[in-house]
């Protein structure tokens, strides 16, 4: 058994789609129309076979005020993983991507929170150990 999929839960999936593959530099694996919706799926250029991320309406009225509960506590929705988070949050921020917390040590690992534009904190995160 493995994982294959995670969703993140957005405003607006045209929107997101634009941040996630412009910006964050992943790939569209599947952008399917459903209704007034559509699924869509990006991977990570590095992860041929890998996990996909699935950029969910965030349609369902629990969904709303949980995204603005954690983004109100500073809590990230998920989290993804690079090899240089200094070099990463440089590049992005040179982007015009906001952070909520710029690159900090926490033990075996680094941290930083960004602010995906679409209602969500992501942490990007880098193993030091």
């Amino acid at each position: 058994m493995k994982i294959y999929i995670t969703s993140v839960f957005v405003e607006n999936q045209s929107k997101a789609l634009s941040f996630y593959t412009d910006i964050l530099g992943f790939e569209v694996k599947d952008d399917v129309p459903l209704g007034e919706h559509r699924w869509i799926t990006v991977v990570s250029p590095d992860g041929e076979g890998g996990m996909e991320l699935l950029l969910e309406p965030n349609a369902h009225n629990a969904v709303p005020p949980l995204q603005q509960a954690l983004v109100s506590d500073g809590i990230p929705f998920t989290s993804f993983e690079v090899d240089n988070l200094d070099a990463e949050f440089r590049w992005l921020k040179g982007l015009g991507v906001l952070f909520n917390q710029e690159p900090m040590d926490a033990g075996p690992v680094k941290i930083a929170v960004f602010d995906d534009t679409c209602g969500n904190l992501i942490q990007l995160l880098e193993r030091v150990e």
